[in-house]
């Protein structure tokens, strides 16, 4: 494998980063400045490069950031990282815009800059995937059962004119759905004409929908044709029709039954041939026997019924949908679109997407710009995704299933002792540590939902106290090892249980090293 190369005018800067690349089985070569390491590559053949370079901004003879510039040009796939004490938005921003893999300000953790580095390596070597050429997108997407079924409605309605309502939560994709319609049906040639009744005040709603006359109120200098008149011939969608206000109900019910309308402040009537496709998330039927909704108007609309499934009863469409959004983010930042690995792939399958395709667009555009690696993994994954069902996070090691620790209670312990469950803690999960962990004298794994809030005498020393004595009487010889790896397990067990699985936080809660946890929790069979 090729060296990492070093780039900084600090000794011990260049002395740590060597030590703990070294003890990673990865070889390195330190610069002081950016001119040797300019010279350094001019003189390189294609094989001699470096595998990641690392480089502080601020060094004498040359900056960071120009030679960050300078490699790019040379090696644009390098994996360069920049690090600096002088860390500020200016050298941020322009280290990304650059085309740096990640920004390292000093002081940093030593582990958690190896880990950052070993990652870059691994982006390095990845081999270069052609990018994947879509051909022309379809206009919409789906495989999954309930998504034929819409596909096979659009079809059948294709050779109608009829009104269709379409149901569904919102960002189920009811405008898409509405031009497929339009774009398939008998008006594909006339406009289509879409309007949020919700985004508009209801002042301003019945202007935008009829028109109004010259005069007609203040600030009318003109005479303005409504969406009626602009769709004549096409479609009219009437997103969040549940939002309309009652009075205009009356007149949309009107222009439905006999196509004429009046503009606002106008005595002509206006004819008008405009197919209507309505949309809600709401429950229309409650609506009307709240009162809220025409029952007479909701009948008009409902002629032809159009349900689209939430995107969480449809997963099979997830890993189709994540890739095409990734490359349409990629495409409008004028960027490489990024690979999504199939472990990040299954949470974001587990994910229940309340915001349903649309939430998944927004976080498809987020880790386009957000992710490090082109490799997207599950720890990349935004907040609310990297947080299961179950509760438990998607941070480095963990596993889309739960991992609760059970607190630990001595034998002797009296049960007054512990805070009665609440129907909620209750229900959490215990996993059971491995066999060498429970069963031994004076411990007890137990489904307490809560810690303990209080020890007689001395406590859990003195439990300690008593297995070291039986054990030594035993005739044991292992006894430290042997109680040194339970007590372990049980730390790092109720460390991951209180971070909900992710290995980073409990490590930093612990006080100890990425690394350390790491090994620990393997040598341990904690995995």
């Amino acid at each position: 494998m090729k060296p990492i190369w070093i780039v900084d005018d600090d000794q011990s800067i260049r002395f740590v980063l060597e030590k703990a690349l070294l003890r990673e089985d990865l070889p390195t070569r330190s610069f002081t400045n950016p001119r040797d390491v300019l010279s350094a590559l001019q003189a390189a053949d294609d094989d001699g490069g470096p595998q990641v370079l690392v480089s502080d901004i601020r060094m004498p003879g040359g900056s960071g950031l120009d030679l960050l510039e300078k490699v790019k040009a040379k090696y644009p796939g390098l994996p360069v990282i920049i690090m600096t004490a002088y860390s500020d938005l200016d050298s941020a921003v322009s280290a990304f815009q650059g085309g740096a893999f990640e920004y390292l300000p000093k002081p940093f953790d030593l582990p958690k800059a190896v880990e950052l580095i070993r990652r870059a390596v691994e982006e390095s070597q990845r081999e270069e995937v052609a990018e994947q050429q879509q051909a022309e997108t379809p206009e919409m997407l789906g495989q999954a059962p309930a998504m034929q079924d819409v596909f096979r409605a659009i079809g059948r309605l294709s050779q109608s004119n009829v009104t269709v309502m379409i149901t569904g939560e919102s960002g189920s994709g009811k405008e898409l759905v509405a031009r497929a319609l339009h774009k398939h049906s008998q008006r594909a040639n006339g406009p289509f004409v879409a309007i949020n009744t919700a985004a508009i005040p209801k002042d301003l709603l019945e202007s935008e929908l009829f028109g109004h006359e010259r005069g007609a109120f203040t600030g009318a200098q003109t005479m303005r044709r409504g969406r009626f008149e602009q769709a004549d011939g096409g479609t009219l969608f009437l997103d969040e029709i549940g939002d309309m206000p009652f009075d205009l109900q009356t007149r949309l019910l009107r222009v439905l039954s006999d196509g004429h309308f009046y503009r606002v402040g106008g005595h002509s009537a206006v004819k008008t041939n405009v197919r209507v496709i309505a949309a809600t998330h709401q429950n229309l039927e409650q609506r009307v026997k709240e009162g809220g909704f025409r029952e007479d108007l909701y009948h008009r609309l409902n002629v032809i019924r159009l349900r689209l499934p939430a995107l969480r009863e449809r997963k099979e469409d997830v890993p189709m949908l994540t890739r095409h959004f990734l490359q349409q983010s990629a495409k409008q930042l004028g960027v490489e679109p990024k690979r999504i690995s199939d472990a990040a792939l299954v949470w974001l399958g587990n994910f229940g997407f309340p915001g349903n395709v649309r939430q998944l667009e927004n976080i498809c555009h987020w880790l386009t710009v957000m992710a490090p690696a082109q490799v997207i993994e599950p720890k990349d994954l935004p907040p609310e995704v990297s947080v299961s069902a179950d509760g438990v996070g998607a941070g480095e090691g963990a596993k889309p299933a739960p991992l609760v620790a059970a607190p630990l209670v001595p034998s002797a312990a009296p049960a007054e002792l512990v805070e009665p469950a609440d129907p909620v803690t209750a229900a959490v999960s215990v996993v059971a540590l491995d066999d060498g962990a429970v069963g031994e004298p004076g411990w007890a794994a137990t489904q307490v939902p809560k810690p303990v809030i209080g020890w007689p005498g001395e406590g859990w020393e003195h439990g300690l106290e008593l297995d070291a004595i039986a054990l030594l009487a035993s005739g044991r010889t292992d006894v430290w090892d042997e109680l040194t790896r339970r007590f372990e397990s049980r730390l790092i067990t109720a460390a991951l249980g209180a971070t909900r699985g992710r290995r980073i936080e409990a490590a930093q809660k612990l006080g100890i090293g990425r690394n350390t946890i790491t090994r620990k929790i393997h040598e341990l069979g904690l995995e």
